[in-house]
């Protein structure tokens, strides 16, 4: 077998498993239904390649009809080169718009020196997109976060935010215009950079976080990365409880009656006594 047969075939085997926790995830979580109008967050980076290959893969054969609109929002970072994605979605025939917005001259502006770009950078992107989508009447917004984000953000909120919460797979936003979701939760950052590999994406390097050193989320990647050597399928493991979550073992006072609990025991005695008696 040639080189170029054994990586076409490592390439369909790639997209084979992408497409099956993709499919896994859009099942789970009824992410695409009849008649959606799903918009893709293209950044340029591998996550969001992926994300419209497989979406478009699935679309080809999914029972249902759905129709996919990719936008990517130039920020206006310097050298940013604006002409890979235009070259590379004209020649994929996809639907798409590049939106223009000078969001990295406001960042750059606003944000203290050797304070963190993301906050600000996400808050701006997230209102220019969630916009759009609702002006050309997308009723979904998929956005590239995997697996391995979500586990990432769980950590982030628990050390830095003082909360237990991550990214969920589908949300409604807060102003409860857009329905987000991301297709490829169930997707291991692995299996990904080596499907981006392989499939020889252009990818664009982020200037603007990429630049910044220390980053939270950075920390968290390396600790993750040194618990997964050390004990394999660990990060696999945490996102499961991400899954699975026992509301009266914690201690939110809200999302569970704690106070309550003698009235139930009271009730549940009562409730047996009334059964010996009958």
């Amino acid at each position: 077998m040639s080189t170029a047969d054994k990586n076409h075939f490592k390439l369909n085997r790639s997209r084979k498993n992408l497409r099956r926790d993709v499919g896994r995830a859009v099942a789970d979580f009824n992410m695409i239904e009849d008649g959606d109008l799903i918009m893709v967050c293209m950044s340029g980076g591998k996550d969001s390649y992926t994300l419209l290959d497989i979406l478009s893969s699935l679309q080809r054969h999914a029972p249902i009809r759905f129709e996919l609109h990719a936008v990517n929002l130039d920020q206006k970072q310097p050298e940013f080169p604006e002409h890979v994605l235009p070259d590379y979605l004209g020649r994929l025939g996809v639907s798409y718009k590049i939106l223009e917005q000078d969001t990295y001259s406001i960042v750059t502006d606003k944000v203290p020196e050797g304070k963190t770009f993301c906050g600000l950078c996400s808050r701006l992107r997230r209102g220019i997109l969630y916009n759009y989508a609702e002006s050309i009447g997308a009723n979904k917004i998929a956005l590239g976060h995997h697996r391995d984000d979500i586990v990432e953000t769980l950590f982030l909120n628990m050390f830095y935010g003082g909360k237990l919460k991550a990214m969920p797979p589908k949300l409604l936003s807060d102003d409860k215009r857009n329905i987000v979701i991301r297709p490829l939760a169930y997707c291991k950052e692995s299996e990904i950079r080596r499907f981006a590999q392989l499939s020889e994406f252009p990818i664009i390097p982020c200037n603007l976080c990429g630049s910044q050193n220390n980053l939270q989320r950075q920390a968290v990647k390396n600790m993750l990365k040194v618990w997964q050597k050390e004990f394999p399928g660990r990060v696999e493991t945490i996102f499961r409880a991400v899954c699975n979550v026992s509301p009266s073992q914690l201690a939110d006072l809200e999302l569970f009656n704690f106070s309550e609990l003698e009235a139930l025991r009271r009730d549940k005695s009562n409730s047996l006594n009334l059964t010996e008696v009958g």
